[in-house]
């Protein structure tokens, strides 16, 4: 499992431009999943998720985490994240995990966020423009496999 997590003053997501959902203050957070992965995975990508202190306090020091600001989380779908481009031009998407299980990881994981964080989505395997204004910007990538 793979995510990239921006922090954002303010986001939303688009689907046949009408906004789906939108957060203020908070993390856009892309997620991809591949095979192997399980519940542990997204167990500790969340546990990740909600205590990186990527926040200001009031020092101007990132030190605090999402569940101390009261932030929302923003989450997307995002098969890209997997893409291969050792060859060529074109890139490969074998290593996305196929839709339909997937699917059921992703649920998953915005199941397991919302246990911490109100947890907004996207739909899975929509066409989505997002829209996100990065705070810092702040951007975190990270894989369940480099524990």
């Amino acid at each position: 499992m793979k995510v990239v997590i921006q922090r954002s003053n303010n986001s939303n997501v688009k689907i046949d431009n009408k906004i789906y959902n939108e957060i203020d203050k908070g993390l856009v957070i892309f997620s991809c999943f591949t095979e192997g992965d399980t519940i542990e995975d997204i167990n500790y990508i969340v546990k990740k998720i909600v205590n990186l202190r990527i926040f200001d306090d009031e020092n101007g020091v990132m030190n605090k985490s999402i569940i101390e600001t009261n932030g929302e989380i923003l989450s997307i779908s995002q098969f890209t994240l997997f893409a291969d481009t050792k060859k060529g031009n074109r890139p490969s998407y074998s290593k996305a995990l196929n839709g339909n299980e997937a699917i059921k990881l992703y649920d998953k994981f915005n199941e397991e966020l919302n246990k911490n964080i109100h947890t907004l989505t996207g739909v899975f395997g929509a066409e989505m423009q997002v829209n996100i204004q990065n705070d810092g910007p702040v951007t975190i990538i990270i894989d369940s496999k480099n524990k």
